[in-house]
C-alpha cells in the first residue's frame, strides 16, 4: 500500500539523497535543467514484435513522422529501437538494425531532434554517432571503454541502463538483494566511473523497469519490485547525474485502461525525482507533469 505514511518514513531515512544535485548539460545546444524541471523522451519502436502497438511504425516515413509528433508534442529526446526486448520477439542483427535505424537517425537529427538510439549492438552505436544522434540508450552491460570513448568523442550522451546479464535479451532471474537501492548505487557506481575516466561528460543512469527478468512474469511481484524502485529512485541521485526511467504497462491492473498505465508510473517516478521520463504516451504523461507542478 502506497500511503502518506510510508512516503514520509522513506523521505525521512534519506533526507540527505533527496537534497542532492545532479549534473546538467546540453545536448546539440538544449539545455537540460534537471535541478529544476523534469524531461520527456518519446519512443519509436521499428519492430512489429513490439507489445506496445501504438508506439510501432513499420516504415522510415512513418516513423519520422511519429519523430515529429512526439517532438511537437513535448519530448526532448526521441528514443528509436529496432529490437523489441520481449523475450519472445525476432532478433534483429546488427546489419538490419543499421538498415531500419540510419534513415530516420539522419532526418530527424537534420530536423533539429535530438535523437537517442537504443542497442546493444557496437556497430549500431558507431553508425547511428555518425548519422547524428545524440544519445545511446545502452542496452547492453558488456560494452567497455572502446565504447564510452567513442560517445565523448562525438560529445554525446549516454544512458547507462542496469541489466542483470550481458545484454537485454539475454536475462535470467533479476536478483538485487533486500535493499535494490544499495545494489543499483555500487552498479552504477562502477559504471558511471569508467565513463567519466574515458571523458563522457553527459550520463544518465536507468535501472531498467521495463526488462523482462524471469523471477518478474508474476504481475504482483513485478509491480512491488517497479513501485518500490521507482519511490527509491532519489536515493541514487546521491552518484551525481541525472535518472531516467521507462515507465511500464502493468497490464494486469489496468486491462483496457492499459494506456493510463504509464501517467500512473509517471506519478510514482517524479515523486522518486526521475529526471527523465521514457514514454510511449507523451501527451498524457506531460499533463501529469503540468498537474504535479501547479500543485
Amino acid at each position: 500500500m502506497i500511503d502518506l505514511e510510508s512516503l514520509a518514513a522513506l523521505y525521512s531515512a534519506h533526507k540527505e539523497d533527496a537534497a542532492a544535485q545532479v549534473a546538467e548539460f546540453s545536448l546539440d545546444g538544449k539545455e537540460f535543467k534537471f535541478n529544476s524541471e523534469k524531461y520527456l523522451m518519446g519512443v519509436i519502436n521499428l519492430s512489429g514484435d513490439s507489445w506496445y502497438r501504438e508506439s510501432v511504425s513499420l516504415s522510415a516515413d512513418a516513423a519520422i513522422r511519429r519523430g515529429r509528433v512526439l517532438h511537437e508534442s513535448g519530448a526532448a529526446i526521441i528514443d528509436i529501437g529496432a529490437e523489441s526486448s520481449l523475450a519472445h520477439a525476432a532478433r534483429v542483427d546488427d546489419i538490419h538494425q543499421r538498415s531500419a535505424l540510419l534513415p530516420i537517425v539522419t532526418e530527424l537529427s537534420r530536423a533539429g531532434i535530438i535523437v537517442s538510439v537504443e542497442t546493444y549492438h557496437p556497430s549500431v552505436n558507431t553508425a547511428c554517432l555518425k548519422a547524428g544522434a545524440k544519445v545511446l540508450n545502452l542496452t547492453g552491460s558488456v560494452h567497455g571503454p572502446d565504447f564510452f570513448r567513442e560517445v565523448a568523442d562525438h560529445d554525446a550522451g549516454v544512458i547507462i541502463c542496469f541489466v542483470q546479464g550481458e545484454n537485454v535479451r539475454e536475462v535470467g532471474d533479476l536478483e538485487l538483494g533486500a535493499d535494490p537501492a544499495e545494489f543499483l548505487y555500487s552498479y552504477f557506481a562502477r559504471k558511471i566511473d569508467e565513463a567519466v575516466r574515458c571523458g563522457v561528460k553527459k550520463i544518465w543512469i536507468d535501472p531498467g523497469l521495463g526488462f523482462y527478468y524471469r523471477n518478474l512474469q508474476d504481475s504482483s511481484t513485478r509491480i512491488r519490485h517497479q513501485i518500490n524502485v521507482f519511490l527509491n529512485t532519489f536515493r541514487l541521485r546521491k552518484l551525481g547525474w541525472p535518472i531516467c526511467h521507462a515507465l511500464p504497462h502493468a497490464f494486469e491492473c489496468f486491462e483496457d485502461e492499459v494506456r493510463s498505465a504509464e501517467p500512473f508510473f509517471a506519478m510514482l517516478a517524479i515523486l522518486g525525482k526521475t529526471d527523465l521520463l521514457r514514454t510511449h504516451e507523451v501527451p498524457k504523461v506531460r499533463a501529469v507533469l503540468s498537474a504535479m507542478k501547479i500543485a
